[in-house]
């Protein structure tokens, strides 16, 4: 009995492990046809009456004018409001959603939509495909794993460096305050990469960032 349920246990792991891998395949099908696109980071429970969810859809909106795809989590709040702002520009939206999510899936805000079922998938995805920046709005821990994941492989040059850009200032302050205050006079980080990020609240300052990356490191 015991080694029947090993060997179980071990189809079923490998079972799984394929799924993740073709799921991977076919994400990767599909962002590969995009050539320029902006990931969006940001709390899934922010309301469309509050100011982060109307900045990130202004946001989206100027960007996907500029010719970008907009991608996200898939879930409500800044990932539907940056989708929201694409589509209402005429542009591009793509949405990675893991399958437990249980916000509801608004389909007309993308023209790519990935239904993912391992969230690790989801994260590799949405987390580490190769974008022309990343935009993180205020969030809660999910947004700080999102961040922590982006800057640490900037920082061991696991990825091509691109804008890093830590929306409002008031909200990412003390964090800020943190790593310069605490990282890195304990030599927890080197020097510089403090600059891995730029905080701002200025959508022109953005948009001027990701487009002036791209004209001067085009891939």
């Amino acid at each position: 009995m015991f080694v029947f349920r090993a060997n179980y246990s071990f189809q079923a792991a490998m079972f799984r492990l394929g799924k993740v891998d073709d799921e991977i395949h076919a994400g990767y099908e599909i962002l590969q046809k995009y050539h320029k696109t902006v990931t969006f980071f940001g709390s899934a429970r922010i309301t469309e009456d509050n100011e982060y969810y109307q900045k990130a859809k202004d946001l989206a909106f100027q960007l996907a004018k500029e010719g970008y795809t907009i991608i996200t989590g898939g879930s409500g709040g800044i990932m539907e409001a940056a989708n929201r702002g694409a589509i209402e520009a005429g542009g591009k939206s793509i949405r990675i959603q893991h399958s437990l999510a249980t916000r509801t899936i608004i389909k007309q805000l993308h023209d790519k939509f990935v239904r993912i079922h391992s969230l690790r998938t989801t994260k590799n995805r949405y987390d580490t495909s190769v974008a022309d920046a990343y935009v993180c709005f205020p969030g809660g821990f999910g947004t700080m794993d999102e961040i922590c994941e982006i800057t640490t492989l900037t920082q061991t040059k696991k990825m091509t460096p691109v804008p890093i850009i830590l929306f409002d200032k008031k909200f990412w302050g003390k964090w800020d305050d943190f790593v310069r205050e605490n990282m890195l006079p304990n030599k927890l980080i080197s020097d510089g990469d403090e600059k891995t990020y730029t905080i701002t609240e200025d959508i022109p300052e953005v948009v001027n960032l990701i487009k002036n990356q791209r004209t001067c490191c085009d891939r």
